[in-house]
C-alpha cells in the first residue's frame, strides 16, 4: 500500500471534506452500511462539550505522506512481523478502499499467532459500522487463552 487510490484521494483528500464524502470512503453504498454510516455520523457529533479538536490540513498530509512511507515494498521489513509472539487481531471492511482487504491478510500471514477478521458490506468505517459485533469480537480474542 503505497498511497490511496485515487476515489480515496478524490473523497477525502482535500482540505475541506463533506459528510457524503466521508461516507462514500468510510460506508459501502448499500442502504444498510449507508444508514450505519449516518448513525455514526450522529454518534460522532452528538457530544458538543470536551470533543477532540479537528484536525489541521498539515496534519492530514503529514499523516498521508507517513501512510505513503510506510507503504513503500520493503519485504524484508515485512518478515520482521514473524518475530511477534502475541497474538494480533487484524479487522477490515470487505470493500474497504483505503487498506485493501488482502492487505489484511499479507501481515497476519506473516504474524504467527494472528486472527483476522473481514466484516461483510464494511468499508473503512468497519469498525464504526459493526461496532457491537467487533466489540464482541475483541472480547473474546482478548478473553481466549494464549
Amino acid at each position: 500500500m503505497h498511497g490511496w487510490v485515487p476515489v480515496v484521494i478524490g473523497a477525502i483528500g482535500r482540505p475541506e471534506t463533506s459528510p457524503e464524502q466521508y461516507l462514500d470512503v468510510f460506508f459501502t453504498r448499500s442502504s444498510e452500511s449507508r444508514q450505519a454510516g449516518q448513525q455514526a455520523l450522529q454518534r460522532m457529533y452528538a457530544r458538543t462539550e470536551g470533543r477532540d479538536s479537528a484536525t489541521s490540513w498539515a496534519t492530514r498530509e503529514a499523516q498521508y505522506d507517513a501512510v505513503c512511507t510506510w507503504g513503500i515494498p520493503n519485504h524484508a521489513l515485512l518478515q520482521r512481523l514473524s518475530c511477534l509472539e502475541m497474538p494480533v487481531f487484524v479487522a477490515n471492511g470487505d470493500s474497504d478502499p483505503m487498506i485493501l482487504p488482502h492487505y489484511s491478510y499479507l501481515p497476519a500471514g506473516l504474524i504467527p499467532r494472528a486472527r483476522v477478521k473481514i466484516y461483510p458490506d464494511s468499508a473503512h468505517g468497519f469498525l464504526f459500522q459493526h461496532h457491537a459485533e467487533f466489540a464482541v469480537d475483541v472480547q473474546a480474542f482478548t478473553s481466549t487463552p494464549s
